[in-house]
């Protein structure tokens, strides 16, 4: 089967035969009559797409994961969320800070100690009520003062603060003018309670490292979680239990350094 060019010289040489006008083809003008072009088949050329490498497990892992990430990312699934982590280690270094203030410190008696009193004002036995809102407790430097709203709470407040573990002993306005007035003397430190004191720093200090401890674990189990959901990338998870481990040392050097400021305070009390 001829084509183009080809098909085109067959074509004209034949014609020059039958009609007998040409015999020398290239000397003389042609005269073409009744050429019929045979069909002509042509081949079409189509397009395939590239065949990629087959992917192993890696390539499937890849792609299990970006079909989990295209949605909108929530706090659950997201590594570097520390919001509980932070919230947690704030928590349990107010305590902290708290329950040192409610130490003997240089002779003072922290008031909020005294005010957390619970006081029974029916002697039935019904409810109780707190110190701090039935009196105004005011630290006058070596002594605690004590303004009772009402005459009728004078009595079962001088009891409640003399039947708890605080070794005081609440009396009454000295000059006489006030009867609802109660004052508390505050005895100075001595050798055994500035030592109880100083360990009931550590073992405040010993509560928050065991807070924070228990927030680390929390966020230790959340990522755990994210890794087993498959909801984050490797190098993300890596990268996010650093920096909690970073979080959590910072907070364990803050208890420390408040607790030892503490005991310094106290042991110089």
């Amino acid at each position: 089967m001829l084509a183009g060019k080809g098909l085109w010289k067959y074509a004209v040489r034949m014609t020059a035969r039958r009609t007998h006008h040409v015999r020398n083809p290239r000397a003389c003008p042609i005269r073409i009559e009744n050429i019929s072009y045979l069909p002509v088949t042509c081949r079409t050329f189509s397009s395939s797409s590239c065949l990629s490498k087959k992917g192993g497990k890696a390539a499937r892992d890849e792609k299990q994961h970006t079909n989990k990430t295209t949605g909108d990312r929530t706090p659950n699934d997201d590594p570097f969320d520390f919001s509980h982590l932070d919230s947690e280690i704030a928590t349990a270094i107010e305590r902290l800070k708290s329950d040192l203030s409610k130490l003997r410190a240089g002779g003072r008696f922290n008031p909020d100690i005294v005010e957390g009193l619970r006081v029974r004002l029916d002697k039935s036995g019904g409810g109780t009520a707190r110190l701090g809102d039935l009196a105004q407790v005011i630290p006058k430097g070596r002594a605690l003062h004590v303004l009772v709203g009402e005459q009728d709470h004078v009595k079962p407040l001088s009891t409640a603060i003399a039947a708890s573990n605080l070794s005081l002993t609440p009396l009454p306005d000295p000059t006489g003018t006030n009867p609802l007035l109660l004052v508390i003397n505050i005895p100075p430190p001595t050798a055994e309670t500035r030592h109880a004191a100083v360990n009931e720093a550590t073992r405040a200090g010993d509560r928050a490292k065991k807070s924070v401890h228990d927030a680390r674990a929390a966020q230790h189990k959340k990522h755990r979680a994210i890794q087993l959901a498959k909801t984050a990338r490797p190098d993300d998870l890596k990268k996010a239990s650093m920096l909690m481990e970073k979080l959590v040392e910072r907070a364990n050097g803050e208890v420390k350094r408040i607790v030892d400021g503490a005991r310094k305070a106290l042991e110089a009390a």
